[in-house]
């Protein structure tokens, strides 16, 4: 049962660049399943929509029947819960990701902030907006989300001279 939420965790994680505390409180009534949406309620308390995979909602999906067995639920609408039926706490996340890493042979250090390092350098250096990684990573500056995403040189000039018309 565990190994179905963790990777639901892993998934949401990734899929969706989420941080460790937005994660931790997220709700099911947060998920648009239909839709292929999350209401994300990060920092400050905003809230924000971020698309969320279909890989991520197949894992959720999975998970629920044995999150749903659970004895006892603390809070109904919470999504991922430990084995006392209570929210999960940042640290248990980090622990998570730390032994799962271990388990497969990663010796880098890998915390629950790689995943959204790596949502949103994917999602950069696939060619996406950055106006629209930075609203779903629900950065405030668009100079976080530059910073935060460590550009290459080469896609800069390659975006210049693909998009510049004097270039």
């Amino acid at each position: 049962p565990e190994g179905h939420r963790n990777k639901a965790i892993i998934e949401t994680l990734y899929g969706c660049g989420l941080r460790v505390s937005e994660l931790v409180n997220l709700r099911l009534t947060d998920i648009h399943f239909s839709e292929g949406f999350v209401t994300v309620t990060g920092k400050g308390n905003k809230q924000r929509l971020v698309p969320v995979s279909n890989k991520a909602l197949k894992e959720i999906d999975n998970y629920k029947p044995y999150r749903n067995s659970l004895r006892v639920i603390h809070d109904p609408n919470i999504i991922f819960l430990n084995r006392r039926g209570k929210k999960l706490t940042r640290a248990m996340i980090f622990t998570i990701i730390k032994d799962l890493s271990a388990k497969a042979g990663i010796r880098k250090k890998i915390s629950p902030h790689t995943f959204r390092h790596s949502f949103a350098t994917h999602l950069v250096e696939g060619g996406a907006d950055l106006r629209a990684v930075q609203e779903m990573l629900g950065h405030e500056s668009i100079l976080t989300t530059e910073i935060y995403t460590h550009i290459d040189r080469s896609f800069l000039r390659d975006t210049l001279l693909m998009f510049h018309p004097r270039a």
